[in-house]
């Protein structure tokens, strides 16, 4: 089984609405994040997956949890199986003019089709069962208010 360390944000928007991203490889939705590549700090894993998904650019951003263990593991549509490694962030981006005009649907063509859909909900209003299985851990610390940086 393959080791997949990633980085992620959690972007809110003026009205504390978390930014979700559909993904097109499970269909689900999540936080804009994803894989290391060689080299990288896992900040800088986020900073280019936030770019490539969102088109945000971070402005600032400090690490909220590191998610391991039995609970990241995941098997894609294809049967591939891996073992995720989370770094996630409370990031902040510039959202002016980058939204439709209720501020909650975010514009943005993704060069790569990783973003089915980005939009922005309040976390009272997410359905944790819409949520990618991997990172439903991720809003269910956020729904308790879990404050300690390693989770697994």
């Amino acid at each position: 089984m393959k080791i997949i360390v990633t980085g992620g944000a959690i972007i809110q928007d003026h009205r504390g609405r978390i930014l979700l991203q559909r993904r097109s490889d499970y269909g689900n939705w999540g936080l804009p994040g994803g894989g290391m590549e060689a080299g990288e700090s896992v900040e800088e894993t986020m900073r280019r997956e936030v770019l490539e998904e969102t088109g945000l650019v971070v402005l600032d951003s400090e690490l909220y949890g590191v998610y391991s263990g039995s609970r990241m593991q995941y098997r894609y549509p294809d049967g591939n199986e891996v073992v995720f490694v989370m770094f996630v962030f409370n990031a902040t981006a510039d959202l002016q003019g980058k939204t439709e005009e209720t501020g909650r649907l975010l514009i943005h063509h993704d060069e790569y089709n990783e973003s089915l859909q980005l939009e922005f909900k309040a976390l009272h209003d997410i359905d944790l069962e819409d949520i990618s299985s991997v990172q439903r851990p991720v809003f269910e610390d956020l729904l308790s208010g879990k404050a300690n940086i390693l989770r697994t």
